[in-house]
């Protein structure tokens, strides 16, 4: 990856000169460093330039100045904890306690008349307390994966306690790589407390620590699963576990099977359909025969009394008393009683009429 960029930027910038120096340096964190750069003082209107490169990053000028001597005080810039100067002869870039963020490429440019040229380059490498790690290994599944089953992930740390110069506790995260994604993606981080240690019998300077990481999958987690060890500002990736879900296969038989139910209920499913469809209608028509039978049985027991009470009122007898008096002669009248006709009612219905003697 620097040496892409370092062609990169001679592609981009100009042609190396003939005196052009690249080398690289190894330093421990907190330690000072100095990197210089010749400056010749009959390079006339010419500039020199100290720049970093670190990966995925632009370009950082750190600090510049002129080739050639002047009575004028030297100019100095900083830049955070890195300063530059200028002194006799040499253009100089001084770090002071480095730290893992200063490992980069350092580059020494000389600009003259619009081009650029490159006179020293030098890859920093700024490195850490000693983890002591060893490798970071990860198991493969042998068993199938399908959806809703429980899997665990393990990842597991060698260390050698005798190389070991970090006290810092080591972080252990899982990366998810898929095959539509461009980069992995995190999906959980473990501390130190969740693992499990054991030294080794033949070498007791030898540690096996090992992560675990467990859920029940479905179809949307496969991928490829990667443990990250961070500790003692680096991190060491193991060799991933790539996980396949299956999705359990339907044989014909089976298939055909269950059309067969499926058909088989739908079928029935109308019938009792129609069952309960003709059951409605025939309750409907039950109950207009009744309403029906109702009304008309009702009219004719209606037309019954009706008549009943026609025959009734046909039967009525309305009479008043009639009273016949007969005129006899004066004998006869001492002889007899002069007789009277009276009608008196018995009944609503019928009357009598009966004589009385006067």
């Amino acid at each position: 990856m620097l040496k892409f960029f370092y062609i990169l930027l001679l592609v981009n910038f100009g042609r190396c000169s003939d005196h052009q120096i690249f080398d690289a340096k190894n330093v421990a964190v907190g330690q000072n460093v100095t990197l210089n750069c010749s400056r010749d003082h009959r390079w006339l209107l010419t500039n020199l330039f100290w720049i970093r490169l670190v990966s995925q990053s632009f370009p950082e000028v750190l600090g510049s100045t002129i080739s050639h001597n002047l009575n004028i005080s030297p100019t100095i810039e900083k830049t955070h904890h890195i300063t530059t100067k200028q002194e006799p002869g040499t253009f100089v870039l001084h770090i002071n306690r480095a730290q893992l963020s200063d490992t980069a490429v350092y580059y020494c440019i000389k600009v003259r008349e619009r081009k650029m040229t490159f006179l020293k380059g030098t890859f920093l490498r700024v490195k850490g307390p000693d983890p002591g790690i060893t490798g970071v290994t990860q198991d493969f599944l042998s068993n199938p994966v399908h959806p809703g089953d429980p899997v665990t992930l393990q990842c597991s740390v060698l260390s050698n306690s005798e190389n070991r110069t970090c006290t810092e506790d080591d972080r252990v995260y899982w990366y998810r790589a898929k095959p539509d994604e461009s980069h992995p993606s995190l999906i959980y981080s473990q501390g130190h407390n969740s693992y499990d240690c054991e030294w080794s019998p033949e070498a007791p300077s030898q540690q096996k620590c090992v992560y675990s990481f467990s859920r029940n999958v479905s179809l949307s987690d496969t991928g490829t699963y990667y443990c990250a060890v961070a500790t003692c500002g680096e991190i060491l990736f193991g060799n991933g576990t790539k996980l396949d879900i299956k999705v359990p296969v339907v044989h014909h038989w089976d298939l055909q099977k269950t059309n067969t139910v499926v058909f088989l209920l739908c079928v029935a499913l109308s019938i009792n359909l129609i069952v309960i469809a003709f059951l409605i209608y025939t309750i409907k028509e039950k109950n207009k025969t009744s309403a029906a039978f109702s009304v008309q049985t009702n009219t004719e027991t209606t037309r019954e009394e009706q008549q009943i009470q026609q025959r009734h009122e046909d039967s009525l007898a309305y009479a008043a008393p009639t009273f016949t008096k007969r005129n006899t002669r004066k004998a006869e009248r001492r002889n007899a009683r002069a007789t009277e006709k009276i009608c008196i009612y018995s009944d609503v219905r019928a009357s009598e009429c009966g004589k009385s003697d006067a």
